[in-house]
């Protein structure tokens, strides 16, 4: 036999037996599962003991709290536009700044000099441009040494703005009002291109940003009013608008939401502390929730464990929108069901149970 055939029948021998191995666990599986059921079903000489909830339908109470913390509307961490070295610092952590105020002053001796240097050079090409065009009609000139010195003057002419715009760069303005919070030079640091200056936040107006569950998030719109309040003043209270609502939730089915707020000089509210969003949605018709712990193996599952004459009896049911830690349920249950919302592990349709006190 050729060491080829030995291989291939060798492979195949390996296949049958990973294969035999398979079926035999697969087997052996379902053998412990079902002597887990018939334990499950005779342990503890009868009743499992379980926590239980009577389905009823109640109001639908539209108001509901989302935590999160404030952030500002605008923030920035502003970067050196020019390269040179700072004479003048003008401002400190904790100043407040106004648009467009000058914070610092950079060293502008050479580019003041290249702005003299640049201005003489486009005078001097004003009136190259000038002869020029006087002299074209009697032919003293071509065309084309007149189009040069225009295209000479208008290229000296943009190297003049540029220098006057480096110059202007020199003083490093505030983008945006707000408060220096932290800065990251001194007098005499010398800038590159990029290096950071400072932070600036503006927080006259801030925004909360909290995550509401999918449930609630479809009863919301953007513009919607809110009113928001912060740990810190309690008995405070802020007009909020809704900005922005997330169209992708994260892997809790939860939606970012933005509400923006005007801070109050009174009672002001720093950046990152600690808030509250109290939502009112829309009314809505009276509705069967169940908590959502009732739900064998999540809400997903579509079953629940109902107690009927001792027993559990699992229950297909359709479930509609999660409020928090209730579960509408649309079909499947009946006003006064006994739904079992613990110790569902430990149960299987037929089990004989009983109300565990609280």
């Amino acid at each position: 036999m050729s060491k080829k055939i030995r291989n291939v029948l060798l492979t195949i021998i390996i296949i049958f037996a990973a294969l035999a191995f398979i079926v035999w666990k697969l087997g052996a599986n379902k053998k412990e599962n079902t002597a887990h059921t018939d334990v499950v079903k005779e342990s503890n000489n009868g009743a499992v003991p379980v926590l239980v909830y009577v389905a009823v339908t109640t109001p639908f109470d539209p108001r509901f709290d989302a935590n999160g913390n404030f952030v500002p509307v605008r923030s920035l961490t502003y970067l050196a536009q020019s390269a040179g070295q700072i004479t003048q610092l003008l401002v400190d952590e904790g100043s407040y700044v106004q648009q467009g105020q000058v914070m610092a002053v950079l060293d502008d001796k050479l580019l003041q000099a290249d702005l003299v240097n640049q201005q003489s050079r486009l005078d001097q090409a004003a009136r190259d441009k000038a002869r020029m065009e006087a002299a074209l009609p009697a032919g003293g000139v071509t065309q084309k040494q007149v189009d040069d010195a225009r295209f000479q003057y208008d290229q000296i002419a943009a190297q003049v703005e540029q220098a006057k715009k480096r110059i202007n760069d020199a003083s490093i303005k505030a983008p945006i009002s707000g408060v220096v919070n932290k800065k990251y030079v001194e007098q005499g640091t010398y800038l590159a291109l990029g290096n950071k200056i400072v932070d600036i936040v503006d927080v006259s107006r801030l925004k909360l940003t909290v995550n509401v569950p999918e449930g609630q998030v479809v009863g919301l719109k953007v513009g919607n009013k809110v009113d928001v309040t912060a740990n810190v003043y309690p008995e405070a209270h802020y007009s909020g608008r809704i900005t922005f609502i997330a169209v992708q939730g994260d892997a809790n089915l939860s939606y970012p939401v933005d509400i923006e707020i005007g801070n109050d000089a009174g009672k002001p509210v720093k950046a990152g502390m600690y808030g509250t969003a109290h939502f009112t949605l829309p009314s809505m018709q009276p509705m069967m929730l169940v908590p959502r712990s009732s739900f064998n193996g999540g809400v997903n599952s579509g079953e629940v464990y109902v107690m009927k004459g001792g027993l559990a009896r699992i229950q297909k049911v359709v479930a509609g929108r999660i409020y928090g830690d209730r579960v509408e349920v649309r079909e499947g249950l009946n006003q006064g069901d006994t739904v079992i919302t613990s110790g569902q592990v430990n149960l299987v349709d037929g089990t004989q149970v009983t109300v565990q006190k609280q």
